[in-house]
């Protein structure tokens, strides 16, 4: 219990003050434009004030969780165990592709690879078998890019990841797997510690390297707890526990498969961007996620616990079924552009084929302000 309290404190504080030496050394080099760091450019209402978000805030999360969870293996206060430790090490190789994809033109396929290849090595086959293991490897594989997806908007990833990794952490400490509870403990720290600078508007983001190690971390530890429970409470616990990633995922797969969309092309069709355009604020988008999987996850929770049968779960099914539904029914985003008519008065371009629309020379239409970012 000491340990813990102890740990739990050392993470908020060591990620709080590695996020802002980051932060600062990210903006010292200045923002993505091939010299410096990386760095999304925020939108606020005025663009010419526009801000650089670095997005180096997952180094700070997945160094944090790392030392911390290593520093009580080795003193022997809190030990891992070898799955757990292998789950570490696995979770720390996500997050470097992570980085490596947010400071290079890595190829998402690359990405993709090397996500599955580090979830086959975590999987406990033995308890699973051969056929449910390599369906485990592709559900940890799709939960953890949706948790990259919640990326798109400040302190929706963070909020959601801390909220899943308390409830996850009760279920391991339920299951006697003290030492993945006590990893999930330091994580959900961490990640309040990000949350101090992530808070909308946020001062940096966690990027790639931050929601591929989060997202990839639950998802592993999910299986894990799982694995040895019958099918029905654990298919349920576990997909309740990840009901808003979920959600989010199936919605954008939903309306861009409806729309006519590349699945992979960002647009603004996720759950924050409708919740924006229903009239939240960024603060109240955070409240909303928050609650929504806060609710989830307690359900997973008292799954696990024995307080609810597995049909409990089938509530958060309707749930995530109705988001999709109704998000598809509205267009999440303006449709794919038609062939500009051209205007029977226009002024033909100097040095180009095509007529060029009235106006005045050399002042490019302002762009429209947008609070999230897309993806």
């Amino acid at each position: 219990m000491l340990y813990g309290i102890t740990a739990a404190t050392a993470a908020l504080l060591l990620t709080a003050t590695l996020t802002a030496l980051l932060r600062s050394l990210s903006l010292r080099l200045g923002p993505a434009d091939g010299t410096g760091l990386p760095a999304r450019r925020a939108r606020p209402r005025a663009p010419a004030r526009a801000r650089p978000v670095p997005l180096l805030g997952g180094v700070a999360v997945a160094g944090a969780t790392a030392l911390v969870g290593r520093a009580g293996d080795w003193t022997g206060a809190a030990p891992l165990g070898p799955d757990v430790g292998r789950l570490l090490v696995a979770g720390i190789v996500v997050a470097l592709l992570g980085l490596a994809v947010d400071l290079l033109p890595v190829p998402p396929v690359v990405c993709g690879a090397g996500v599955a290849v580090a979830a086959a090595l975590t999987v406990p086959y033995d308890e699973l078998g051969m056929p449910a293991g390599v369906l485990a490897v592709a559900w940890t594989v799709l939960v953890t890019y949706a948790f990259r997806s919640l990326d798109h908007a400040d302190g929706v990833m963070g909020t959601v990841g801390v909220i899943t990794a308390f409830a996850l952490g009760g279920c391991a400490a339920a299951e006697l797997m003290d030492g993945l509870a006590a990893l999930l403990s330091v994580l959900a720290a961490a990640l309040t510690g990000f949350l101090m600078h992530g808070w909308p508007p946020a001062r940096i983001a966690p990027g790639r390297c931050g929601s591929l190690f989060t997202g990839f971390l639950l998802a592993s530890a999910v299986v894990q707890v799982h694995a040895e429970r019958p099918a029905g409470p654990g298919l349920g616990a576990a997909f309740a526990l990840t009901a808003v990633a979920s959600a989010d995922a199936v919605l954008v797969l939903v309306s861009r498969r409806r729309a006519g969309r590349p699945l992979l092309r960002p647009a603004p069709d996720h759950l924050v961007h409708r919740l924006r355009r229903a009239g939240l604020t960024r603060q109240g988008v955070m409240v909303v996620t928050g609650l929504a999987a806060f609710a989830a996850a307690f359900v997973g929770l008292c799954i696990d616990l024995g307080w609810l049968g597995a049909g409990a779960a089938w509530w958060v099914v309707v749930a995530v079924a109705a988001v999709a539904v109704a998000g598809a029914l509205r267009p999440g985003s303006r449709p794919a552009s038609r062939p500009r008519r051209v205007h029977p008065h226009a002024i033909p371009a100097p040095g180009g084929p095509g007529p060029r629309p009235l106006g005045r020379p050399g002042r490019p239409r302002p762009e429209a302000p947008d609070a999230v970012r897309v993806h």
